[in-house]
């Protein structure tokens, strides 16, 4: 600690190069000749045939406007998604669950914003200001956005095999029109 009583130096979090995903040093032929960690599991049940958890209550909670949100979809999509990769049991539901409320409200808030428009009414002075939709929507977006990748991170790193294709996250910019189309 420096005599300003910051903290200098020293590890940080994040730091340094990020983890190559298991499938990419398989097909690199393993350049580092570390033993490889391949997540076998030998003495588990079979849990193949499990179906989904069903989602929480408050994911399908009607909204004040009467309508509920895509917050179910985008959880069971998402779960479907992970258990097609056989990684569904290595990310909390909670953290599934989290991402999905957190697309739904960005999905709520880019309708709002549909429907009130960019500017709103100060509520004292009456001048125009900003929506604070916007302000929410990117809140949303940025939560969202890093949830997912605190997913993705995990499937990347325990997948043996190379993934392309579409994920769920992809997916989102389409949950978005349809609704708005929905709401016409």
């Amino acid at each position: 600690m420096a005599k300003d009583g910051t903290n200098r130096g020293g590890a940080r979090i994040g730091a340094g190069q990020k983890k190559k995903p298991l499938a990419d040093k398989i097909l690199e032929g393993n350049p580092g000749r570390r033993k490889l960690m391949v997540m076998e599991f030998t003495d588990v049940a079979e849990l193949e045939g499990e179906s989904m958890p069903p989602p929480r209550d408050y994911l399908a909670a009607k909204q004040k406007n009467g309508k509920t949100t895509l917050a179910v979809e985008i959880y069971e999509k998402t779960w479907q998604w992970l258990k097609e990769r056989r990684c569904v049991h290595l990310i909390p539901a909670q953290l599934i669950e989290q991402y999905a409320q957190s697309v739904a409200r960005w999905i709520q808030c880019e309708e709002c914003i549909t429907e009130f428009g960019f500017l709103a009414k100060h509520p004292t002075t009456g001048n125009a200001i900003p929506s604070p939709y916007v302000a929410m929507s990117q809140s949303f977006m940025k939560q969202a956005n890093n949830l997912w990748y605190q997913i993705y991170q995990v499937v990347r790193e325990n997948c043996a095999t190379e993934y392309k294709g579409a994920t769920p996250h992809d997916d989102v910019m389409e949950k978005l029109l349809t609704a708005r189309r929905g709401s016409r």
